[in-house]
């Protein structure tokens, strides 16, 4: 199962990809399992050498008797070398890290972050326009056959 942050490529031009595991609790595992999360608002920061999901939603699980934050920050798992080198883009480039997916490999769940720069809103008309010129073209491919 992926669970896709739709948001991400459209509000942001997204350069480079790496993939990352996530640091989860026992309950939280289980509602990302099920489905029940969301990363429309989630981003990535990197602070003390580490780097942190925040903002990502994960429901608490039913039955689970721990009462976890929903929105809590999240480690995710890098190497060192990775870490300093996305630090160092966005500091100096101007790009953000913006979660693409959840996913799962095995027993073992992936986050897909993103390196990109944001779109300015001419762009996402652009954009639109484009997809909906798309659209009709299909239609009237489909139209003719």
């Amino acid at each position: 199962m992926k669970i896709i942050n739709r948001s991400a490529r459209f509000n942001y031009d997204i350069a480079e990809t790496f993939e990352a595991g996530i640091d989860l609790f026992g309950p939280e595992v289980k509602s990302v399992r099920a489905g029940q999360v969301s990363l429309t608002d989630a981003f990535v920061h990197i602070r003390d050498g580490q780097a942190y999901l925040l903002n990502a939603h994960i429901h608490p699980y039913q039955d689970s008797a721990e009462k976890i934050s929903p929105t809590r920050p999240r480690k995710l798992l890098l190497h060192k070398a990775e870490i300093l080198g996305l630090a160092s883009k966005t500091q100096t480039m101007g790009l953000t890290l913006v979660p693409l997916a959840i996913y799962n490999k095995g027993n073992i769940f992936k986050v897909e972050v993103g390196l990109g720069k944001g779109k300015k809103k001419w762009d996402k008309r652009e954009q639109i326009k484009k997809r909906e010129q798309e659209r009709e073209v299909e239609q009237i491919l489909r139209g003719k056959h």
